[in-house]
């Protein structure tokens, strides 16, 4: 064999070999392209959701903690007029529960001694988060209101 074949040859098996290895890398940019996309928008996700998820617990929050001060707000009469500050708890848990419903967040309100306790509790619907299977994100917030008498100093 002259050096010439032997050259020939060569190159046409290094074009071989060139032609099967580009061959199998043809799809591995698809793969990382869509698993690169897939984390972006699960980040993206994180910041747009999260955040909304954030402002609704935080107006959730406020909510609740206006309808357990409405609730303090229902003195029992009787009990006011023999000069003791006590709650109507059947008064108190119902104006914190229509308040919450006048809000738009339907909740649960109870009465414990002189505290009135005002519940919210909803799914809050995901935006991006759905992408990777996360539908929706549970808002459960608990705010408390009591009914004091006299003086009181913050400690």
């Amino acid at each position: 064999m002259t050096g010439a074949v032997m050259t020939a040859r060569l190159c046409r098996l290094r074009a071989r070999w060139h032609a099967r290895c580009h061959r199998s890398e043809e799809g591995q940019l698809l793969a990382m392209t869509c698993v690169f996309m897939t984390m972006f928008l699960a980040l993206a996700g994180l910041v747009a959701d999260g955040g909304h998820y954030f402002d609704a617990e935080q107006a959730a929050a406020s909510e609740a903690e206006q309808a357990a001060r409405a609730g303090a707000g229902s003195l029992d009469v009787g009990q006011l007029h023999a000069s003791t500050v006590s709650l109507d708890p059947n008064t108190a848990v119902s104006a914190a529960e229509s308040y919450m419903a006048f809000a738009g967040q339907p909740g649960s309100a109870w009465v414990d001694g002189n505290t009135v306790y005002a519940q919210i509790s909803y799914r809050l619907p995901t935006q991006l988060l759905g992408i990777i299977g996360v539908g929706s994100l549970q808002i459960n917030v608990t705010q408390s209101a009591t009914v004091v008498s006299g003086v009181t100093s913050g400690g």
